[in-house]
């Protein structure tokens, strides 16, 4: 341990009363003399510290300085009429003046609003009262890593997606401005928290004799969405699209909300596999900031051409595996199963392309615990305090004016929307102050992790995926304010049972339109299906995704 020594000047608000009131709390007697004046010394200079540093200029990485853009960068909130899905949080038109590739060229892009975009707010979901800032919503100084990617692709940024409050919610009823709906049935959840960005995606998914595109408003291309738990994967099951979690460090999470960096995940959302695979290739890769990703993570110029990977034909069949215990997770709607597993015994096997197996992976069940004993104490210090963890990170600047911890108002806001925020605050000094060594508790689940992620290495070991359903219901109803706490909390279990494992585990997984079930007023709604691979391999991913559309098709014309 080293200790600065204070200026000759300096005039500290700590006093030995202080020092002793704090030795007081764990017992500790403090002598006077010397050993009260050096403790006093040393806490006086982490003080002098702190005060130097919050002083001093902020520093702007310049790996995330703004993209250069054609044009100043503007920004609108759209009206009711433009948007009435509510899936835009605020638009813009962003385009680099000197893109590198023309690999995105025309496409229109939407960036879910817990990522930096510089010159945009950033509003995570939030009320705009979360923030201490004198103009309610920050406006980010930065472009995340991928948002540059996705300029110099060609692309445009046609604006944010709205999505759910801190990013913790599996449903589309949480976000400041109101629900976000489905295209497929208005009023219908679009799933959370990249609620937006499934909810624009799926709007191309919807076949244009079965409603009016124009009631939609604008859409987008591509999407940039967020995961932690299944926030990718969950929209796009409820959408009827493609939705990626790639493996843990291959896209950047730099600039972004975090909820928990070893849960973190951001991945590409469109209506065609194609499309996942091009924004898979541009967003991928080392970005010499972000300490999630690891020594297999790619640098730039060595990034899979992920669309031509995809357009090989499998060079044998391909072992497709069905976790037996993902079809009997709590809350699994009966018509999700058979949806998920008729499909996958009908449509992978059809052209010759591939065997279908089931498989038992015990551990599989254990999956949300130990997902929830991981990461649960920490996650409301790194998404509602902005707390750094303990190796080098370059946090939101602009997220420096959140406001923490809850107040009445803020409370009240949380209840109203969304009761998970309420329950991390909660979850998180209950665990810390009444649970004895919830430390080691901790701890040991993420020893748990190494075992589950083993658990699934074995299983890819002798097959190529594995394949569980997505989301376990279709979308049900979105929930309004008369809803209570009880009925939002119950809505939302066991949403992500199938998904959150795999975000501990690192393991890529895709979320893939697979059929249709029937919603709770007759509605016909989309089912996903979900497709696992071995990490850093999201090339075979998307090839038995391709055996699978190919069947699909097939089986949809006879």
């Amino acid at each position: 341990m080293s200790t600065v020594a204070l200026p000759s000047n300096y005039q500290s608000d700590i006093t030995p009363e202080y020092l002793h009131q704090l030795a007081t709390r764990w017992g500790i007697t403090i002598q006077p003399g010397d050993e009260e004046e050096s403790y006093l010394l040393l806490l006086q200079s982490a003080e002098a510290i702190h005060r130097q540093i919050a002083s001093s200029p902020d520093y702007l990485h310049p790996a995330l300085s703004p993209t250069p853009s054609i044009s100043p960068r503007t920004f609108w909130k759209p009206s009711a009429k433009a948007n009435p899905l509510n899936a835009w949080s605020h638009r813009c038109d962003i385009r680099a003046s000197h893109p590198t590739s023309t690999l995105l060229r025309g496409r229109k892009v939407a960036i879910k609003d817990h990522i930096s975009v510089a010159g945009l707010p950033t509003t995570a979901g939030l009320p705009a009262s979360f923030f201490a800032h004198p103009n309610g919503y920050p406006i980010s100084p930065i472009d995340a890593p991928t948002v540059r990617r996705v300029l110099e692709a060609s692309a445009t940024i046609a604006g944010t997606a709205t999505c759910e409050m801190y990013s913790a919610s599996p449903l589309s009823s949480s976000a400041a401005t109101g629900p976000v709906h489905n295209p497929w049935a208005q009023g219908f959840s679009a799933g959370g928290s990249s609620s937006g960005c499934g909810s624009l995606i799926g709007m191309n998914a919807v076949p244009a004799a079965s409603t009016s595109p124009s009631s939609y408003g604008d859409r987008a291309d591509l999407a940039i969405g967020g995961d932690q738990g299944g926030s990718i994967r969950i929209p796009a099951s409820y959408n009827g699209i493609y939705g990626l979690k790639p493996t843990h460090g291959l896209i950047p999470y730099t600039g972004a909300l975090s909820l928990s960096p070893m849960i973190d995940h951001l991945g590409p959302m469109a209506a065609s596999l194609p499309d996942i695979a091009v924004l898979l290739q541009v967003l991928a890769g080392y970005d010499g900031i972000d300490a999630r990703m690891t020594p297999e993570t790619p640098l730039r110029h060595a990034v899979k051409d992920y669309p031509a990977l995809l357009a090989q034909p499998p060079q044998r069949p391909l072992r497709i595996a069905l976790i037996r215990e993902s079809f009997s997770v709590a809350g699994l709607d009966p018509q999700v199963r058979d949806i998920v597993r008729n499909a996958a015994h009908a449509h992978f096997p059809s052209h010759g392309e591939a065997t279908v197996s089931e498989i038992d992976i015990p551990m599989h069940a254990e999956g949300p615990a130990i997902w929830t004993a991981a990461t649960r104490t920490p996650m409301g210090d790194y998404a509602c305090a902005q707390s750094t963890p303990g190796y080098l990170s370059y946090g939101m600047p602009q997220l420096g004016t959140l406001r923490w911890p809850l107040d009445s108002a803020m409370y009240a806001a949380a209840t109203a929307k969304n009761p998970s925020v309420v329950n991390l605050a909660f979850c998180g000094a209950y665990l810390r102050e009444e649970v004895p060594g919830i430390e080691r508790v901790v701890a040991k689940a993420h020893r748990k992790v190494f075992e589950l992620r083993a658990a699934y290495d074995r299983a890819l070991e002798e097959y190529d995926v594995l394949v569980t359903p997505t989301a376990g219901t279709v979308a049900g109803r979105n929930l309004g304010p008369e809803c209570g706490v009880g009925e939002r909390v119950r809505a939302a279990v066991g949403v992500v049972a199938n998904t959150c494992p795999f975000n501990v585990s690192g393991h890529p997984a895709l979320s893939v339109p697979c059929g249709f079930g029937v919603g709770e007023g007759g509605e016909r709604l989309p089912v996903g299906m979900q497709i696992v691979g071995r990490r850093w391999e999201e090339e075979v991913v998307l090839r038995a995704a391709a055996v699978f559309e190919r069947g699909r098709v097939v089986g949809c014309r006879l």
